[in-house]
């Protein structure tokens, strides 16, 4: 059985995938916002190895996560679920950053570099990032005038391409992106049509399958299938590019000597 984190567990489909998990045999590890947001999940936490508590838009309690996880011990994967979609402006971290490239693309990049490496790292990100400007030079929204759905699917964009240039880096680790599809979650509404179960079946399979399919790297899915993502995300050059502007953002580098 393995032992797996997952951001951004307390509801819709990093809840859906723990209790799934969970039910499977696995160990889970619950992330919650806050103490109050854990409180909603007591049932579930109760029967899970861990829970971690600390706001993602922030990079102090991000850190905090890391170290809250690592006293655990090491996870054989991590899900890096959590994520927000349409804010109504670009809000303001502790940190100065656009609030959804915080929580959708620095935290994850943080958490890679910070919690003892596992062997599978699944990344969710969206089909909305085929939407993405391959542009990088303001990916923190300084400069431009806010506009909710092209941060969101920008930050789509990064995470996929993060997922794909870990892969190209660390040979001992699979790192897979996931898009889970529109599904009716909070965050998709009820309208939402793709299917809820599939829609986290994805990335519980990547994370503890054996099957020969499930262990691969680099790649984007969707409802276990693999998919052809944007150009952007395979382009070693948008990697590069990308993951040097992740590192002068957070001042934390994830690839030391091409490692």
């Amino acid at each position: 059985m393995s032992r797996i984190f997952i951001t951004g567990s307390t509801d819709g489909l990093g809840l859906a995938a723990a209790r799934t998990l969970m039910k499977e045999g696995h160990d889970v590890v619950l992330h919650a916002r806050s103490r109050e947001r854990a409180s909603a999940i007591a049932e579930t936490s109760a029967a899970a190895l861990g829970l971690v508590i600390g706001d993602l838009a922030s990079a102090t309690e991000t850190r905090s996560i890391a170290e809250q996880v690592n006293a655990i011990g090491r996870m054989d994967a991590v899900i890096h679920n959590a994520g927000i979609y349409l804010e109504r402006s670009r809000g303001e971290t502790p940190d100065g950053h656009a609030k959804t490239l915080a929580v959708n693309v620095l935290a994850p990049y943080l958490l890679t570099a910070w919690i003892t490496r596992p062997d599978r790292l699944i990344y969710l990100t969206s089909g909305m990032h085929r939407s993405g400007s391959s542009a990088l030079d303001d990916i923190d929204w300084k400069k431009r005038p806010w506009n909710a759905s092209q941060a969101y699917s920008e930050s789509k964009l990064y995470i996929a391409t993060l997922a794909a240039a870990i892969a190209r880096h660390w040979h001992d680790v699979l790192s897979n992106a996931v898009d889970p599809g529109w599904v009716p979650t909070k965050m998709g509404g009820a309208g939402a049509p793709d299917d809820l179960e599939m829609g986290h079946l994805t990335q519980t399979w990547l994370a503890t399958s054996d099957e020969e399919a499930a262990k691969v790297s680099g790649g984007y899915w969707f409802h276990r299938q693999r998919r052809e993502a944007a150009v952007e995300v395979g382009d070693v050059g948008f990697q590069e590019v990308l993951v040097e502007k992740l590192a002068g953002l957070t001042g934390v580098r994830l690839f030391e000597d091409g490692a």
